[in-house]
């Protein structure tokens, strides 16, 4: 607890800091807005230099001076004949004209005016409003060419000078800087552990900026409309045709995920609960849709299947199959996203105990009983947590529906057009929004369901048995099912790497060599800057997921769960939501950095620090706390703690990390494509623009130099990260 001694410190040095603070943005903000005004009344000055001495002119002049002056107006004034010390007003701006009547008589007028007659300029300290605007007089004569007599009196209504987005960007920097000091000073005098205060205080700050804040100004602009607060945008978003869309987005979802898992558990099983030859060879199969770039699977659909497809057009001749639309979409969909569904499964089979199958055999039941009594309730927790996941990767895919949807509507690619069609960044947010309803729900019934059911089977030492479930002819089908998705994926990359040599796909098959030299070329800018960005942030999100996983497993803190919470929910955020968020948040000061790298970098940080911080704290799970505190009990810092002992434990995790953020990096499209800029591109996206222009050769060559990177990364992390072979089991039926 901090002692009254302490607080009162704390308290006079924040007081002390909030004076100098506002001494110093109260210094700031005067001088700028007095350079400001010296530099509006030169240019008024100079302005009125250009007033014409012929009235005839002086309608076009007063007309042309709101084009110099944005939001002011002007009032001409000529000596009357009658009176030299009265003046006769001519105005553009029937307002002007009023509020000058309204002014004239008032005694800073009458000191402008003499300023004026003496050949004057005078600027007005009084503030005056012209249409809802703040203006200040300012009084200019108008001589003769040489200046020895005078003409008129140009007064000008000029707006308030002083650059508000600067006065606001140092409000901000003000209250940061003082939030800052008081957040600083805060750890240093009342943290136990002045180290873990500064690193929680870093990645809430990270949070709040990158993370918060972006989906704060999507949700805010979508209640804006021209400026205004309004629910016309979700009235359109929720119209009947983007519900329609939603709609088509959940059938999708659906569909995708029942096929996916299906599969999933079919090769899980096949590789993990039978005793199949050539296990290695399936799983890596069964994991390479997740390491190729989203676009290659539909582009080898379309190229086989598509309107001019080598099978559907040039061998069998079918002029009125579409592959476009839903039924197109989940065959692409289930053979990208299973191994999502292969990948959560596997960790549950290989880690079911087959004592209770073999106990269930002992006592006369038959395979098919041990299976459906046995294995398959064990598996229920996997089963539905890859339901769940497949179904929201589904709602939130963006590359596989922009090329294949076809009529089939999707909100996904709805977003996309309302923010590039339409140019409508309100719209696409709020349609964003929408599709993260069901991506939410899924998301928090897999969080909170699902993992508050325990079906544990392994304690202690594992079961290195693999007791025979499946009869040696169901064994046999189900190989034999493997072994053709395997032979119908590799066909499919066999199909992209086929296209790099053909002429004109559809319509010219000869062979050729001239799309490598064309892709390669006009590619190589994206290629650069796409593993220049990836590899950038690669090590960032690895330290910081892992740094996240340290303070989440072995830390308290006042707002744990919160933060969590929000580091974790880039996960259920569909791409589309999260591009359009940067844009709008990081369009303006006090944080500019849209069209630079640096916002696709940490686009991806963000958007693949969950899975992260999943295998950190997975890892960290398994790691005894003490060797830990022996380390510190022999005088080392936190940060010599989590350097030398808590990164070399979480080694594989820590390298899965980066491998899998590489790779994301790498074949990113759904956030990346809001985000692009000529000075920074991506391959997917020049992928896309090339098929979209039907040049599928170039496309292929791109796919294929993306898939070969990726793999020798994913290689290199197997590599560095080998199986122990730990779970490995031996047949005993």
């Amino acid at each position: 607890m901090p002692t009254k001694q302490r607080l009162i410190r704390y308290l006079a040095a924040l007081a002390i800091f909030a004076a100098a603070d506002a001494w110093i943005f109260a210094t700031l903000r005067s001088t700028l807005r007095d350079d400001a005004a010296r530099s509006r009344d030169s240019s008024l000055a100079l302005l009125a230099d250009s007033a014409p001495e012929d009235l005839g002119l002086i309608e076009d002049w007063l007309a042309s001076v709101p084009e110099s002056l944005p939001g002011g107006a002007a009032i001409y004034l000529v000596p009357s004949e009658d009176d030299p010390y009265a003046y006769d007003p001519y105005a553009a701006d029937p307002a002007a004209l009023d509020l000058w009547l309204e002014l004239e008589p008032g005694e800073d007028a009458q000191k402008g005016l003499e300023s004026a007659y003496y050949f004057e300029n005078y600027a007005s300290p009084v503030e005056a409003t012209l249409a809802d605007t703040a203006v200040r007089l300012f009084y200019a004569p108008i001589t003769d060419e040489a200046e020895g007599e005078l003409l008129a009196i140009a007064v000008f209504m000029a707006p308030e000078a002083g650059a508000p987005g600067v006065e606001r960007l140092l409000t901000v920097f003000a209250i940061g800087a003082f939030a800052l000091f008081a957040a600083l000073t805060g750890v240093s005098r009342f943290a136990r552990d002045p180290t873990v205060g500064y690193a929680v205080l870093t990645l809430a700050g990270l949070s709040v900026v990158f993370i918060v804040f972006p989906l704060f100004e999507a949700f805010r602009l979508s209640f804006v409309k021209d400026g205004h607060a309004s629910l016309a945008v979700w009235a359109d978003a929720l119209s009947g045709a983007h519900l329609q869309a939603l709609w088509g987005s959940i059938r999708l979802g659906v569909w995708t995920a029942s096929t996916s898992t299906l599969v999933g558990f079919l090769f899980a099983f096949v590789i993990h609960r039978t005793s199949a030859r050539g296990k290695k060879f399936l799983a890596a199969v069964a994991q390479l849709p997740v390491i190729s770039p989203p676009f290659s699977l539909t582009l080898s659909i379309i190229l086989l299947a598509g309107n001019n497809g080598l099978i559907t057009k040039q061998l069998l001749g079918m002029d009125n199959f579409s592959i476009y639309g839903l039924g197109g979409l989940v065959l692409v969909q289930t053979i990208g996203m299973f191994p999502i569904a292969y990948l959560t499964l596997a960790g549950v089979l290989q880690g079911l105990d087959a004592t209770l199958e073999e106990a269930a055999l002992d006592m006369n039941a038959s395979r098919w009983q041990v299976f459906r009594t046995v294995t398959l309730p064990l598996a229920t927790p996997g089963i539905l947590s890859a339901w769940l996941l497949v179904f929201t990767n589904s709602l939130a895919d963006f590359a596989n529906p922009l090329l294949l949807a076809g009529n089939y509507r999707v909100l996904s690619v709805e977003a996309y057009i309302q923010v590039t069609g339409r140019n409508d960044l309100g719209g696409g947010a709020a349609l964003s929004l929408l599709l993260l309803l069901p991506t939410l729900t899924a998301y928090f019934v897999q969080r909170n369901w699902v993992s508050k059911r325990s079906y544990v089977t392994v304690t202690g030492k594992p079961n290195l048995k693999l007791v025979e479930v499946a009869s040696p002819a169901v064994r046999v089908a189900m190989t034999a099912g493997v072994w053709l998705i395997v032979a119908f994926t590799l066909s499919l990359y066999g199909t992209i790497v086929a296209g790099c040599f053909v002429k004109n796909w559809g319509i010219d098959y000869s062979f050729t060599l001239a799309n490598i030299g064309e892709a390669l070329t006009r590619g190589k800018d994206a290629i650069r800057s796409t593993l220049t960005l990836a590899a950038v942030a690669t090590p960032i999100a690895g330290l910081v997921a892992m740094a996240a996983a340290v303070i989440f497993v072995r830390k308290t803190f006042v707002g744990k769960k919160a933060l969590e919470a929000v580091m974790m929910t880039p996960f259920a955020i569909p791409g589309t939501l999260l591009g359009i968020a940067y844009i709008l948040a990081f369009n303006k000061a006090p944080i500019l950095i849209v069209g630079t790298g640096a916002i696709i970098i940490i686009n991806y940080i963000v958007r693949e620090l969950p899975v992260g911080i999943e295998g950190g704290v997975a890892s960290l799970r398994q790691i005894d706390p003490s060797i830990e505190e022996a380390a510190r009990d022999l005088g080392a810092d936190e940060g010599t703690v989590f350097r030398s002992v808590v990164l070399p434990l979480v080694r594989p995790a820590f390298i899965s990390s980066m491998s899998y953020t590489f790779v994301r990096s790498m074949t990113a499209v759904s956030a990346v494509i809001f985000l692009i800029s000529a000075r920074w591109y991506h391959m997917t996206v020049l992928i896309y623009n090339f098929s979209e222009n039907i040049r599928f050769g170039l496309a292929s060559v791109l796919a294929t130099t993306l898939i070969i990177i990726v793999m020798g990364a994913f290689g290199l992390m197997r590599l560095l990260v080998r199986d122990t072979g730990a779970f490995d089991k031996s047949i005993s039926r």
